[in-house]
């Protein structure tokens, strides 16, 4: 006998103590739908409702793509999906001799791939039935005993490289970021061919985030009647997913911060975020070689660092010079360790660049500038904010007047950078969720502080640019 989704759903043997109650009606009515099941009247109009479609669905789609608002239900979702194509499917007959069928969910960050892992291993193991199919079970997968695997894995293109993938579910794909990268596409596109052999489906649910990015791109092209005839794109506010939500937090977060409110609970893609600087100008600013250029007397220099006390953040420092108008960014670092250390260590490359003084926040106090004065460097507050900092880059960016290193952490964080909008109509730049920006900050300082203090002695334009 065939187990459906509605069934796993709804049987007090499986999952109804859970999916079963009426604040998962939605949630049912849309899966049931994406597996081309029949739907009731009552379970049509939510599932027309969320797609934009007209009619009820005429069989199943291969994928699934979803904007839902926050605390919605994506996670536990994401966990149900999971065990159900593994445990309820049985893909032996498809399988070469000793390969394995993998339902894959990829997270945004290990914080959450250990959520999903929790939720999913929660599924599996306080059922009996399902208890007894885990032939191993460690903190990132769970083999089954019928040739398959449920493995949770961090957003990497080349994570997904290797398998025959029997689903592969993309938790809070808007906001997969490395490093400054945008991953998404590069999975997505790794992703599809992993899916051929068995068939599998593809299912991404995510917080809707900016007007970009594959989940933008497919919602754009793909939701309502007029897209693709295999793929359902589906758009859920919080209060449809899960009604249980007091709706004053909503409310609440309305008024505090509508456009964001706008995309957390109604799952709506904001409009007052956009990228900042466009790729291509980064391209052209940017010399084939070298990574680093050698202290010269012929120039003076400038520098800027962007401290940082451990976590995901390096601690960086960017040397440049004046080029009869270009500001060209010499030397780029960044680094991890203990940040006396580092102090220590940039204060031997400053020395060796002529540089006494150094540019930065107000990162931490006193610390920097006192750690610095240490070693006869002075550290000097930038009266520039860190969007100041880029307004300034971005002038110079756009009249051809600056030279990056080609530093590939760099450019994909120069790439990220976004522009953000408020109500009073002040711009701000900063990094998106979840990325880091400390290797454009530092060199933005760089550029503008380079461009106000002109040096009048050791600079000499030289004729012609590498």
């Amino acid at each position: 006998m065939t187990i459906t989704i509605r069934d796993a759903m709804l049987d007090p043997q499986l999952f109804g103590d859970i999916f079963g109650g009426d604040s998962f009606a939605a949630w049912r009515a849309l899966l049931s739908g994406f597996h081309g099941l029949d739907l009731d009247e009552a379970e049509a109009s939510t599932f027309k409702a969320l797609t934009g479609r007209r009619s009820a669905p005429q069989g199943p789609f291969s994928e699934l793509w979803l904007a839902v608002g926050r605390r919605g239900g994506k996670s536990h979702v994401a966990a149900l999906l999971a065990v159900y194509m593994a445990a309820f499917h049985d893909y032996r007959d498809r399988l070469a001799p000793g390969e394995v069928a993998t339902v894959m969910v990829i997270a945004a960050d290990r914080k959450q791939a250990r959520a999903v892992m929790r939720y999913t291993s929660g599924l599996v193991n306080e059922n009996p039935m399902l208890r007894r199919m885990v032939l191993r079970e460690n903190s990132e997968q769970i083999e089954l005993n019928n040739r398959c695997v449920i493995e949770i894995t961090t957003a990497s293109h080349r994570s997904v490289r290797g398998y025959t993938l029997a689903a592969a579910i993309l938790d809070e794909i808007a906001f997969w970021h490395a490093d400054g990268a945008s991953p998404d596409r590069e999975i997505v596109a790794a992703i599809r061919p992993a899916l051929a052999t068995l068939g599998g489906r593809l299912i991404a649910l995510s917080s809707p985030y900016a007007r970009r990015g594959v989940l933008w791109d497919t919602f754009r092209r793909s939701y309502g009647d007029e897209g693709d005839g295999r793929v359902l794109v589906a758009q859920a506010p919080t209060l449809t997913m899960n009604p249980t939500l007091d709706p004053a937090i909503v409310e609440r977060a309305i008024r505090d911060d509508p456009e964001a409110a706008r995309a957390e609970y109604l799952a709506e893609f904001r409009s007052d975020i956009s990228s900042f600087l466009d790729p291509e100008m980064v391209e052209r600013a940017t010399r084939c070689k070298p990574l680093e250029l050698m202290h010269s007397p012929k120039h003076s220099y400038f520098a800027f660092v962007d401290p940082a006390g451990g976590g995901g953040d390096e601690f960086t420092l960017a040397i440049g010079h004046l080029e009869r108008e270009t500001v060209v960014i010499d030397l780029l670092r960044g680094r991890h360790g203990s940040p006396a250390e580092i102090v220590l260590e940039y204060s031997k490359i400053l020395r060796g660049f002529d540089v006494f003084r150094v540019y930065g926040d107000r990162y931490a106090g006193r610390w920097p500038r006192d750690e610095f004065m240490r070693w006869d460097i002075t550290y000097q507050v930038s009266d520039l904010d860190r969007s100041g900092l880029y307004l300034e880059m971005l002038a110079r960016l756009n009249s051809g007047s600056v030279e990056l290193p080609p530093d590939e952490k760099l450019k994909r964080q120069l790439i990220a950078l976004e522009r953000r909008t408020s109500r009073a109509g002040r711009d701000s730049i900063d990094h998106p969720p979840g990325s880091h920006d400390d290797r454009a900050n530092a060199v933005a300082g760089v550029v503008a502080y380079a461009r106000r203090r002109q040096p009048s002695t050791k600079t000499k334009p030289l004729i012609g640019l590498c």
